[in-house]
């Protein structure tokens, strides 16, 4: 065990023997030992019972657990590879590798799969990791070694931390190959049979909202023959399904160039580009100025809040995002809106969603209630890993 210890105060045991996974710093009644962050710490009940170990850390989240009960052991080279193991093994029971048809998938999904922090996607024959902790970001070693014994013709392993690991926990950190290296060609996947062009060194998080699989598949059964409208569209993955599904016409906007330029690529992948157009454009004033009136919208924006403090505004966003999208959708059109912001539940957002339908003064019902997909699952004990929501709304 580890020479550090944690010690919760008395009454304060009670939401790891939940196997919740989260140890907040108020919690805690005294440390022991050497305690950096990052560090593996053993965590004990006031009447000294072992209840497991996890990875501490100044701050509110002062540990995340990694392994409950009095038999936990610090996580080493078999704890990596048993933990990734399982994942990928639950991935393959989802039928999301080793197929031809969709060579991209998230491997870990921080809580969903026991390792708080850690955030691995793959493309193809390379991983990309994201540790979003001082721990994960100080397992990377052992996490790469892992990930070659697990998944079958790893060819590379990219790191893409240095914009989620905390800043002090690692001052001088940089992206690059723990194993492997770049191919120097475009780096194409497959998604439900669809091509995509990823860049997963330079685009945001890791190259691709995989998130949103299931959803765009939904999407390209309601596409054909509709004039689609896809905002905040990224790299266009609701666009490229849509043209392959039979769109009358696609349009793409997003404020990032870079984001436009993946998303003309993306189209140009489909051989269906003719029917798709691209704006480098804020897209509050793309929809106030434009004259077209589409049948189906996609509204799918960042996270408008990151914080508690921030979700109060972010609800008036979420308002004011959706109101512009229902006055825009042509009669019996159909509205695709998310939200990603963890700390707005799934009923606060559609509370937004509905004053936005007041104040557009359309009415609207609901089809579909959407969230993320299999492989970013919410452990059961960890409710707050349920981060994507969304709505299918018919409007009037």
């Amino acid at each position: 065990m580890s020479a550090a210890t944690v010690t919760l105060k008395p009454g304060k045991d009670q939401s790891l023997r939940r196997r919740h996974p989260w140890v907040f710093s108020g919690a805690i009644g005294r440390l022991e030992g050497q305690v950096t962050e990052g560090a593996a710490v053993t965590v004990r009940a006031a009447n000294g019972e072992t209840l497991g170990v996890g990875h501490y850390a100044p701050g509110s989240i002062a540990v995340r657990m990694l392994d409950f009960g009095p038999d936990a052991q610090l996580p080493d080279a078999t704890f990596w590879e048993n933990r990734l193991r399982d994942a990928y093994q639950l991935r393959q029971g989802l039928g999301l590798t080793g197929t031809g048809n969709t060579d991209v998938y998230r491997l870990t999904h921080a809580e969903g799969d026991g390792v708080p922090g850690l955030i691995i996607d793959v493309y193809g024959d390379t991983a990309v990791v994201q540790a979003h902790s001082a721990g994960m970001y100080q397992a990377r070693p052992l996490i790469a070694t892992a990930l070659q014994a697990v998944i079958p013709g790893l060819r590379a392993i990219y790191d893409k931390s240095a914009e989620t690991v905390p800043a002090k926990a690692a001052p001088g950190a940089q992206n690059g190959y723990l194993f492997g290296e770049s191919s120097g060609q475009e780096h194409v996947v497959h998604e439900n049979g669809h091509p995509f062009a990823v860049d997963w060194e330079t685009g945001q998080k890791t190259g691709f909202f995989i998130d949103q699989r299931d959803n765009r598949s939904l999407l390209a059964r309601y596409a054909p023959g509709r004039r689609v409208l896809n905002t905040f569209c990224y790299t266009g993955g609701f666009s490229s399904y849509a043209l392959q599904a039979g769109a009358e016409l696609v349009h793409s906007v997003d404020s990032s160039k870079r984001a436009i330029e993946l998303t003309e690529r993306n189209a140009a992948l489909t051989g269906l580009e003719s029917k798709h157009e691209a704006y480098a454009e804020d897209v509050f004033s793309f929809m106030k100025n434009s004259q077209e009136q589409y049948d189906l919208i996609v509204l799918d924006p960042p996270a408008f809040a990151k914080h508690l403090s921030a979700r109060h505004n972010a609800l008036m966003g979420y308002k004011r995002l959706n109101a512009a999208g229902i006055r825009q959708i042509a009669p019996g059109g159909l509205l695709f809106t998310f939200s990603c912001s963890q700390v707005v539940s799934a009923e606060l957002f559609e509370g937004a969603v509905l004053a936005a339908a007041i104040e557009a003064g359309r009415p609207a019902r609901i089809l579909h209630r959407l969230t993320q997909p299999a492989d970013h699952p919410v452990s059961l004990f960890h409710p707050e890993g349920a981060y994507l929501k969304g709505l299918v709304l018919a409007v009037e």
